[in-house]
């Protein structure tokens, strides 16, 4: 029977670690999807002029990613990641996502009927 010998507190930062690195790579996929949705979108409806209605599906997909951005961002910072540039790069992060980084969409107003 093998005991670990490392102190507790030891033990318990490589969990945190652990758990940092892991949280890393669940932030880094969802930015991934939600840009690779985005693209996808952006293909598929490559017109001169998008009708309103295709421009707030669009509106949103970008928000999404703007969010999925920001969530890994914070995550990178907390653990002490402090440079974005490399994220940007690597994803190829549009301006526009860039531009709506943590903004939070106005929670739609109930309609009075």
């Amino acid at each position: 029977m093998s005991r670990d010998l490392r102190p507790p507190v030891d033990i318990l930062h490589y969990e945190i670690v652990q758990e940092q690195a892991s949280a890393l790579g669940r932030m880094g996929h969802t930015l991934e999807q939600a840009l690779t949705r985005l693209r996808e979108f952006d293909a598929a409806h490559a017109l001169p002029e998008m009708p309103a209605s295709m421009q707030t599906a669009r509106r949103k997909l970008v928000m999404e990613a703007g969010q999925a951005l920001w969530m890994f961002v914070v995550q990178r910072e907390a653990s002490g990641l402090r440079d974005s540039r490399h994220i940007m790069r690597t994803y190829n992060v549009p301006a526009e996502v860039q531009g709506c980084m943590g903004l939070v969409p106005a929670p739609s107003k109930p309609t009075s009927t």
